[in-house]
């Protein structure tokens, strides 16, 4: 062999275990803590986000905890999370709530929020007239909007959620809420709201369509059921876009979840089967 071929050999040997060596570099470049706090409406998605983000990057610390939207903005301006997931645009302002300064909104998926009866309800459809009625306590047995011959009991979130801004806004049109009741309480938490309408043949509340299963069931409004399909052609009105807030622009493994989950991979996969929308999807 001559000494052209040799070098030439050596050189290629060498860009070889170079380009080896920097991919895996590259693998391992991700590490660090991310903390994620606020909206369980959010919650399935980026409890899931966190555990394939984790596969791929196993240096890397990830904490996932949700409590209210209003949280995830209020947490991260405190330090106590890198990551704030929140059911509206927190950089803007919304019924109830100011704009939060100093922090970055990353689109990240679409919510469809559903009102939600147990099975046993032969309730299928209301207007949005008959549940501003319901929530106002003005109807206050299933027996006037075509149900049983039975008090209805109000399941509704505390203020700070996301939820609750959403589904007042659109599927109220901003009517407001009763406060209190004989048949009212209010919850904390999206799992908290399942719970209290699976567990009352008599109950009515609203959440994602993440938490729509078991012995509960999603309610037409105005004849038109909610569904994924329906949120993309227009014809379903209930629903928002979902974020993640960061201080400033996210660096290192804040940035890197927030791009995983923006991604077609996940957006396309985990995203959809959880019944979230891909922002995509959306013209």
């Amino acid at each position: 062999m001559n000494i052209i071929k040799r070098v030439a050999i050596l050189t290629l040997s060498l860009i070889v275990a170079v380009s080896f060596a920097f991919s895996g570099i590259a693998s391992a470049a991700t590490k660090g803590k991310i903390i994620v706090a606020g909206s369980t409406a959010l919650l399935p998605l980026t409890q899931q986000a966190a555990k394939e983000f984790k596969k791929l990057n196993p240096k890397v610390s990830v904490s996932v905890s949700g409590s209210s939207s209003i949280a995830g903005p209020q947490s991260v301006t405190k330090g106590a999370a890198t990551i704030g997931a929140v059911d509206w645009d927190a950089t803007t302002d919304v019924p109830g709530f100011k704009a939060f300064s100093g922090l970055k909104a990353h689109k990240i998926a679409v919510i469809p929020f559903a009102t939600i009866i147990h099975k046993e309800n032969p309730v299928k459809n209301l207007t949005t007239k008959q549940l501003q009625d319901i929530y106002s306590g003005k109807i206050k047995n299933w027996k006037e909007v075509g149900g049983k011959d039975a008090a209805i009991v109000v399941v509704n979130r505390k203020h700070g959620s996301g939820t609750r801004v959403n589904y007042q806004m659109k599927a109220l049109n901003g009517a407001a809420f009763m406060t209190k009741g004989d048949n009212y309480k209010e919850v904390g938490k999206s799992g908290e709201m399942v719970t209290g309408v699976d567990s009352n043949p008599n109950a009515i509340g609203y959440v994602d369509l993440a938490y729509v299963k078991g012995d509960i069931k999603a309610v037409d409004i105005n004849g038109v059921a909610a569904t994924t399909n329906n949120v993309i052609n227009g014809t379903y009105k209930v629903w928002s876009y979902g974020y993640l807030v960061t201080k400033g622009e996210p660096k290192g493994a804040d940035a890197e979840f927030i791009k995983y989950i923006q991604s077609s991979k996940f957006q396309n996969g985990s995203l959809t089967k959880l019944k979230f929308i891909p922002i995509a999807k959306m013209k």
